[in-house]
Parts: structure tokens; C-alpha cells; sequence
């Protein structure tokens, strides 16, 4: 290296992006692993990940918070389910009470990874918004933790409409709402039937003259509590700490034992779903038109909505649903495979998220490019073939967090074995041939469509991605880490596989 070049600034421990589940992160990083240094890289100039990036009408989880909170922070809102802006500030919250906020740095996108092992670290390119326009840098680091989720926060999913350029209205996707954008009195069409769809119909109604929601075929949507009155009573009753337990526990016990059910008896459960929702709509024409799917609950993920928000806005008038084929755009609206046309003057385009593998950085081993496709997922936390490397992914059945913040503690067991083992690098190896399987077990489209461009699951533990946090709780960080992870130097794995 030329004397006269700076050396490049040295970290423990990288993680990338300071949304939910980086915030998390860094908090099991300073709590189990003090001492470390470390830095959360956010591209983007606030933290709160998909809480802060999505400001569409109604924006919520369709978790209840008790589980998608941290655990080690009491959720202590009165809704269960919370919408957008009381999750950003639980996040906030968390970070500025625990100094996490003082490791961000804004604005710091990640661009290029590579690792080397004869120095056993991870060399990081990453590129910065200054004055005079996108700066480049790097810097190093002993660990890499990709926090960034796996959706596109640059592009949606955006199919291809014809004539949607010859629509007179207004086109909208939720990915990207216009600030201060004024519906009021307008007729709109929310084209979509998931998770972001059944969200903006009700929020839009209240202000927009009619909202349709234009689905290719039903989803399951189950109405849920808006406020959870035994988790209130223990809040009254309990010390925060204990109540936040215990009803930490009684979701997760709930939600596991639906989602079984769904899965093992799914005729019952399409009875159930079917019955729940005649019993609030009052139409079984209907709801047999627009509310029963022809795939099983759970096959993709179950859309919930608090107070039957969606279902209200029905029995008022302020909203429908029609389930049909776009056929193209008009000046006035959507002509349909049916004939019919939608008049709208606003479109709104919930037409899906896009995946994408850990934010898009290319990483690159030992000067080799790694193709992520051909690696598989150890734990759900860490990938063959990339030392020193660890991903935050959450559950498709339940709450994000649960799985996430398993994760985050796993990272630092690792972190904790190499110092125990004097290990500066390792990285997972199977002891046999392992049948691949898709990461994400999921129908929807939206996974569908990009899953090919992610690493693998296998057919046995510790290579499996589980669905189930009572499992995982039981087993993941009692791992025997010495059988799965192999130390790393000179670009090669010291012991070999027996």
C-alpha cells in the first residue's frame, strides 16, 4: 500500500441498515459482546428501515406488537396493532436509550463487500451523498451483519399495465406516496388484495368517495383485535417487564397453534376464516365471490386486519371489491376482462414488493464472486462458502422479531466461541450432501418471483430455515457450534470434514 495513502478506518463488528431489526442487533451487540466496536451503515437519512421508508394512508403491522417489539423492551401502546408512525417511534426510542443512535451514520450505502482471508476481514466499498455528489470510501471489518431485510426499498414490484399511459387520473404506488397527496372526494382504485392493499382501503374510505379494491383472486383476510383486553388487564395488574412476558408468551403460543392448525387441518380453517367473515359482511354470495381463495390458509401469509377496519368500509358503502382481470387502462379507468370499467381518478398500484438478497451487495470471497444461489443457509443466520458473514431473517408466519432477535443473539454466541477458540474467522460447511430447498416456503407472488436469486435451505438441521420460534428457541443457541463451523485462514478451512 502506498505510504502515503490513509489506512482505512477498522471496525468489529458492520451492520447494515438501522431499521427494526438493526437496532435490535446492535442492542444484543452491546449487551453480550461489550467492548466491540461496531457501526450500523444506513443508506438512507433515518432509521426505522420499512417504518420510515413506507407513508401510505393506514400504514400498520400486521403483527401484534407484544411480538414484533423487542423483548427486551416493553411495548406499552394501547393498540396491539400498531400503525407506522408509533412503531418509528418505538424504534427511535430504543436507539436513543441505549446509545445506538450514536453508531449510525446516515446517508452510507454499502455497495461491494470482499473478504480475505489471509487478512481475515471484510474490505467494505460504500458510497456517500456530499456536496459535491456521491463520494466513494471503504473501510474494514472483522464481522459483516446484513440487517437489511429483503425487500427492494428502491423499486416495487411494478407489472407492465396496457394503456396505462393513456389514464387521465393519477397513478400511485405505496412504495413512493406523494407527501401531502389530496384524495379527498375521489374515486380510487386499489389494484392488489394483499397486506398493503387491505390496509389502504379502509384509511382511503374515510376520506375518498368510493375505494375499490380490484383483486385477480381472493386473499385470506381475518379480522383481528385492534387492542388485546387480557394483555391490558396483566398491564394493569403487572410489573411492564413481567407483563411484557407473558403476553410475549400467550401470542406466540396463539399464533403457533393457529398457524398449526391452518396447516394441519385446512378444510377447518377455510370454514373458520369463511364463517368469521359471512358473520361480519352478512353475504355469503359475497364473501364466496371475494373472500374464499382457491389455495389453503397459510400458503401464503395471512392478511389481518384490526376492528374489521376493511370489512366496515364495506357494509358502509365506502368500499367494494371486484375480482376480475385488468384488461387496459382507459382515460376514465380500467376496462376489465369482463367488459366492465372502473372509473377511478386515482390508481394505486399495491401491486407487491420485490425481493432483493441482502440489500444488493455483491459479495466477493477471496477475489471469487459469490453466487448466492449456490450457497446454503446455516441456522438461518449465517452461508456457506462466506466467512464471517451473518443475515437477519425473520419469520413469513409470524413475527419478524421473534426470529430476528435469534438471530442477533447467535451471532454473538459465534462472535464469543472465536474468541474462546482463538478463531479470527469461520464459516459454516455441511458434513454431508444437503437437498436444496427453497429459503422462503411460500406461495405469493412476490417471493415467487425473485426467490431463485437467494441462497438455500437444506433438508436437516442446522440447515433448515424453521417456521417455528418454539423450536428455534429450544435448539438454536444450544447449537454445538464446533460441528457445523469451521475455522478459516489463508483462504482455506483448517479442519477437515469427517
Amino acid at each position: 500500500m502506498n505510504a502515503a495513502q490513509p489506512l482505512a478506518e477498522h471496525l468489529d463488528v458492520v451492520i447494515v441498515g438501522a431499521g427494526l431489526s438493526g437496532i435490535g442487533a446492535a442492542y444484543r451487540l452491546q449487551t453480550e459482546q461489550p467492548g466491540r466496536s461496531y457501526a450500523i451503515l444506513e443508506a438512507r437519512d433515518a432509521l426505522g428501515g420499512t417504518w420510515d421508508l413506507f407513508r401510505y394512508p393506514g400504514i400498520r403491522s400486521d403483527s401484534d406488537m407484544f411480538t414484533l417489539g423487542y423483548p427486551f423492551k416493553p411495548w406499552r401502546d394501547a393498540k396491539s396493532i400498531a400503525d407506522g408512525p408509533a412503531i418509528l417511534r418505538y424504534i427511535t426510542e430504543t436507539a436513543t436509550e441505549n446509545g445506538i443512535d450514536k453508531h449510525i451514520r446516515y446517508g452510507t450505502k454499502v455497495v461491494g463487500a470482499e473478504w480475505d482471508s489471509d487478512e481475515s476481514r471484510w474490505t467494505l466499498t460504500v458510497e456517500r451523498r456530499g456536496v459535491d455528489g456521491v463520494e466513494r470510501s471503504t473501510l474494514t471489518c472483522g464481522f459483516l451483519y446484513s440487517c437489511s431485510g429483503y425487500y427492494n426499498y428502491d423499486h416495487g414490484h411494478e407489472p407492465e399495465f396496457p394503456g396505462i399511459a393513456d389514464f387521465a387520473g393519477t397513478v400511485v404506488h405505496p412504495q413512493f406516496w406523494p407527501e401531502d397527496f389530496d384524495y379527498t372526494g375521489k374515486r380510487v382504485v386499489v389494484i392488489g388484495s394483499g397486506a398493503t392493499a387491505v390496509t389502504l382501503v379502509p384509511a382511503m374510505a374515510e376520506q375518498a368517495e368510493l375505494v375499490t379494491m380490484l383483486q385477480r383472486s381472493p386473499t385470506w383476510i381475518s379480522a383481528v383485535p385492534g387492542r388485546d383486553k387480557v394483555a391490558d388487564r396483566m398491564r394493569e395488574l403487572l410489573p411492564p417487564n413481567l407483563a411484557h412476558r407473558l403476553i410475549r408468551t400467550k401470542n406466540i403460543l396463539f399464533n403457533i397453534g393457529f398457524y398449526q392448525y391452518c396447516r394441519r387441518r385446512p378444510e377447518a380453517a377455510r370454514k373458520l376464516l369463511t364463517g368469521l367473515t359471512t358473520r361480519i359482511l352478512k353475504d355469503e354470495k359475497l364473501v364466496a365471490e371475494h373472500f374464499t381463495p382457491e389455495y389453503n390458509p397459510w400458503d401464503q401469509r395471512l392478511c389481518a386486519v384490526p376492528n374489521a377496519d376493511f370489512f366496515k368500509a364495506m357494509r358502509k358503502g365506502k368500499a367494494e371489491v371486484v375480482t376480475d382481470h385488468i384488461e387496459t387502462f382507459v382515460p376514465e379507468g380500467i376496462r376489465l376482462k369482463s367488459g366492465k370499467v372502473l372509473e377511478a381518478d386515482v390508481v394505486v398500484t399495491a401491486t407487491g414488493l420485490q425481493l432483493l438478497a441482502f440489500g444488493g451487495v455483491d459479495l466477493v470471497v477471496d477475489g471469487a464472486p459469490v453466487e448466492l444461489s449456490e450457497q446454503f443457509v446455516w441456522q438461518g443466520t449465517m452461508l456457506t462458502g462466506v466467512p464471517n458473514f451473518a443475515v437477519c431473517i425473520g419469520y413469513t408466519n409470524a413475527s419478524w422479531t421473534l426470529r430476528a432477535d435469534l438471530t442477533s443473539r447467535l451471532v454473538c454466541k459465534v462472535l464469543g466461541y472465536m474468541d474462546r477458540n482463538g478463531y479470527r474467522a469461520v464459516v459454516p460447511q455441511p458434513r454431508h450432501t444437503l437437498q436444496e430447498r427453497p429459503l422462503l416456503d411460500l406461495a405469493s407472488g412476490y417471493v415467487q418471483r425473485s426467490i431463485g436469486d437467494f441462497p438455500r435451505q437444506g433438508d436437516r438441521r442446522p440447515w433448515q430455515v424453521r417456521q417455528n420460534y418454539l423450536l428455534d428457541t429450544a435448539t438454536v443457541m444450544r447449537t454445538d457450534l464446533g460441528k457445523t463451523l469451521r475455522p478459516v485462514a489463508a483462504a482455506k478451512v483448517l479442519e477437515p470434514v469427517h
